[in-house]
């Protein structure tokens, strides 16, 4: 008797889980032109393990997706990428490379600092106007971030 693989007897086409549509700046510039809506920024390190647990644990959960994917424009950025960024007729880059240990991005700089000094992962909450009405500098698991999204204390 032939035995097949229990994978194999899935239906062709079957449904990927949802995931956040996670946009870039550039991505972002032009989503705001064309429909004004809230954003949510997650500024993240390639090191840090805590950043890396939210994208496993709490990125994964369908409600918060939903409300990520309906309510907001979800931008990821690497908060020590060396890449150039042109945003609103701006170029931002990284001008620390080569000079600290932790090099950290204008873009960075400018929206995810605390006292001076950037912790992973920092989530930023910006309105339609691309005003910055929250900032966390915490891992945040899905009850809270969902409360924050939703503007519950």
């Amino acid at each position: 008797m032939i035995s097949i693989p229990f994978f194999l007897c899935a239906p062709l086409g079957a449904q990927e889980t949802e995931s956040v549509r996670w946009l870039s700046f550039e991505e972002l510039e032009d989503s705001l032109a064309a429909n004004p809506k809230k954003v949510f920024i997650d500024f993240y390190t390639d090191w840090c393990t805590y950043c890396r647990k939210m994208d496993k644990v709490v990125f994964t959960k369908p409600e918060l997706i939903d409300v990520l994917n309906e309510q907001y424009y979800a931008v990821r950025f690497n908060a020590e990428t060396d890449s150039s960024i042109i945003f609103s007729g701006q170029q931002f880059i990284n001008d620390q490379v080569g000079k600290t240990r932790t090099p950290v991005h204008q873009i960075t700089q400018l929206l995810a600092l605390r006292e001076g000094k950037f912790v992973a992962p920092t989530l930023v909450l910006l309105d339609e106007t691309f005003k910055v009405t929250s900032r966390y500098f915490e891992y945040m698991d899905s009850t809270k971030l969902l409360k924050a999204l939703n503007n519950k204390r």
